[in-house]
């Protein structure tokens, strides 16, 4: 089923029957799968085929297909999910909590940790490491100190300070991005993040950046010095990653204004899970987005309480 506008999405899914019956082949390619144990062997339809029982001796659960995903305990239809789905994963550079609650006619806090469940979703759960020429770069995301009020302004913050930004560091290679917020840019924070995102013996990329100096000895490094006014190198440049960062900060300073630390991680992975699906059309990435819907997040989880 191709849908193309979000009126086509609101008019097929009309009833909850229609919903269930679509997320169930998404998620389960017509197959039922336990959720409390993986079980798929022998799977039993009761209530009239809107909840499932689990045949596993050690188990016996019954569950349905929204247990376990992003939709578990919800009190909203799943029309109103799928729109919001198609929505958040359309718009290039996202859709805020008071706009998707004013096309939805839900609450702003409702549509805020709808929002947040989305973004579980568009999450890699397992991102495979990054092989060939990778360019590396890090990012400061917050606004300027001297736009502030007054009363809101942070001693002593200076460009990069992160006493009122948050850095990001990145890594491309063939057209994808994977993220890491961090707690800062120092040689013995990067390290190891990039060793589980770049395979060893890989030409990686970055500019002139100190805490990139150890890398030469698992990746051929090639630098690029920016401060010199440098852009490319012996033919390599670090220009996709950079690309990314502006497309990420117009999101958010235009679409959210701001993000707090605490959630700036989800930001991420929202803006990175369109950047690596801008291949598809929308209507493809909507239906690919439901395959991906496991995995709970409760808002007690969210707020950390």
């Amino acid at each position: 089923m191709q849908f193309k506008s979000l009126p086509q999405i609101l008019n097929y899914f009309k009833d909850e029957d229609t919903c269930i019956k679509f997320l169930e082949d998404q998620r389960w390619n017509g197959k039922p799968v336990c959720p409390k144990c993986g079980y798929s062997e022998k799977i039993y339809t009761i209530e009239g085929g809107k909840r499932y029982k689990c045949g596993s001796n050690t188990c016996n659960k019954k569950f349905s297909v929204i247990v376990g995903t992003i939709f578990e305990n919800t009190k909203k239809p799943l029309n109103i999910w799928f729109a919001a789905i198609y929505l958040a994963t359309a718009h290039k550079k996202g859709i805020s909590s008071l706009q998707l609650h004013r096309d939805l006619g839900i609450t702003q806090k409702t549509a805020w940790f709808m929002l947040h469940r989305i973004r579980e979703m568009m999450r890699q759960k397992a991102p495979s490491l990054l092989t060939g020429e990778v360019q590396a770069d890090e990012t400061f995301v917050g606004g300027k100190n001297k736009n502030r009020h007054a009363n809101k302004k942070i001693k002593e913050s200076q460009g990069r300070s992160t006493k009122d930004k948050t850095p990001v560091f990145g890594a491309h290679n063939k057209g994808r991005v994977n993220l890491k917020v961090v707690a800062n840019t120092k040689a013995k924070t990067l390290k190891p993040i990039i060793e589980k995102m770049v395979a060893k013996g890989s030409i990686i990329i970055t500019d002139e950046w100190g805490a990139y100096n150890h890398l030469s000895k698992n990746y051929q490094h090639e630098v690029v010095k920016h401060n010199n006014g440098q852009y490319v190198s012996n033919g390599f440049h670090t220009n996709s990653m950079e690309g990314f960062w502006s497309l990420l900060k117009r999101g958010i300073f235009g679409i959210y204004h701001s993000t707090s630390p605490q959630h700036l991680h989800r930001y991420c992975d929202e803006f990175a899970y369109r950047y690596n699906t801008r291949n598809l059309a929308d209507p493809e990435r909507f239906t690919a987005s439901l395959s991906q819907v496991n995995g709970r997040l409760t808002y007690k989880q969210l707020i950390n309480k």
